[in-house]
């Protein structure tokens, strides 16, 4: 028999069962993974905003990306951190539905920006004196307008669809947050608007950005191939190996659970996945970009300067 919201207003999330002990090891784990993520992030962000060289297209989107990682990682860790060191693993009917638009919105935006990030290492190294004019700074401002728009969008259906299905049985999601499929078990629907709008979308957006990405470098190689120049060629590879790595991490594993589902056999795999994902990879990207760009370092070292100088100031 469907239990209607008024009902049973509330979900239980499992989570990961654990001793009290062990909680509090992953909790202390996790919370730092997440403290790092916020901090990093914040961290490339003001770096972009402050160091006038790195007034550029790359960086731009780049710090839109550091965004839209702290946001990414907030709408699941702050919850399962709570749960991990608390009995009543619940979350409210709403906000369940909450937190599966913001998951699957800055999932897409994920995606869409880091299908963005290729298009313009493409025109910088494929189309180098053109650069300059093409990626200006209103076509930047309308590329990332553009992918949070889309994103926006994107998640409006399978989530209105989503708040109105009725649930079978007890509310109990085998997950630590409101994923998808974990919500579909629950159901007394099958095939409906939600679950047929969800796996179109997702295949749609995790798939054709990832082919937009792999064509785009397939144009970029071949370009970086035929440079007379072996620094040219150093500093072309250099430029595109943080965003590629980036796109290989988090690809390998949103395709295993979005894409490819015929394969998940287990749930806990599914699980530890998703917090590689949601927790791990949040924290990976900005030190790929970080220790692998010369200019992110730079900048790094000219705000410490200016830091010492500016303490040596105040403390005289």
């Amino acid at each position: 028999m469907a239990d209607n919201d008024t009902a049973e207003p509330e979900f239980l999330l499992i989570g990961f069962n654990m001793t009290w002990e062990l909680g509090v090891v992953v909790f202390i784990i996790f919370f730092t993974f997440y403290f790092l993520t916020i901090s990093s992030n914040i961290l490339i962000i003001t770096l972009v905003r402050v160091n006038r060289l790195l007034h550029k297209p790359m960086y731009f989107f780049l710090s839109n990306f550091s965004f839209l990682e702290i946001c990414y990682t907030t709408v699941t860790v702050p919850k399962m951190l709570a749960d991990i060191l608390s009995k009543k693993r619940s979350i409210s009917h709403k906000a369940c539905v909450l937190q599966f638009y913001f998951f699957f919105f800055f999932g897409a935006m994920e995606n869409n920006l880091l299908a963005v990030m290729s298009l313009d290492r493409f025109i910088a190294i494929c189309y180098p004196l053109r650069y300059p004019v093409v990626m200006n700074d209103r076509v930047c401002a309308q590329l990332a307008g553009g992918a949070w728009f889309i994103s926006f969008l994107a998640s409006l259906l399978p989530t209105v669809s989503l708040s109105q299905l009725s649930f079978c049985g007890p509310r109990i999601i085998d997950h630590f947050f409101c994923d998808f499929s974990p919500l579909m078990e629950l159901s007394c629907t099958r095939n409906s608007v939600s679950e047929i709008s969800f796996s179109f979308i997702a295949r749609f957006i995790i798939m054709g950005c990832f082919i937009m990405i792999m064509v785009s470098y397939i144009f970029i190689i071949s370009t970086i191939v035929k440079m007379p120049s072996t620094s040219g060629r150093h500093n072309a590879f250099t430029t595109c190996a943080s965003h590629l790595t980036v796109v290989f991490i988090y690809y390998g594993t949103v395709i295993f659970i979005y894409v490819l589902p015929s394969i998940r056999e287990s749930l806990y795999r599914n699980k530890v996945v998703s917090v590689f994902y949601a927790v791990v990879t949040p924290l990976l990207n900005p030190i790929i970009y970080s220790l692998r760009n010369q200019e992110v370092r730079a900048a790094m070292k000219r705000t410490a300067i200016k830091l010492k100088g500016l303490q040596r100031i105040i403390v005289n």
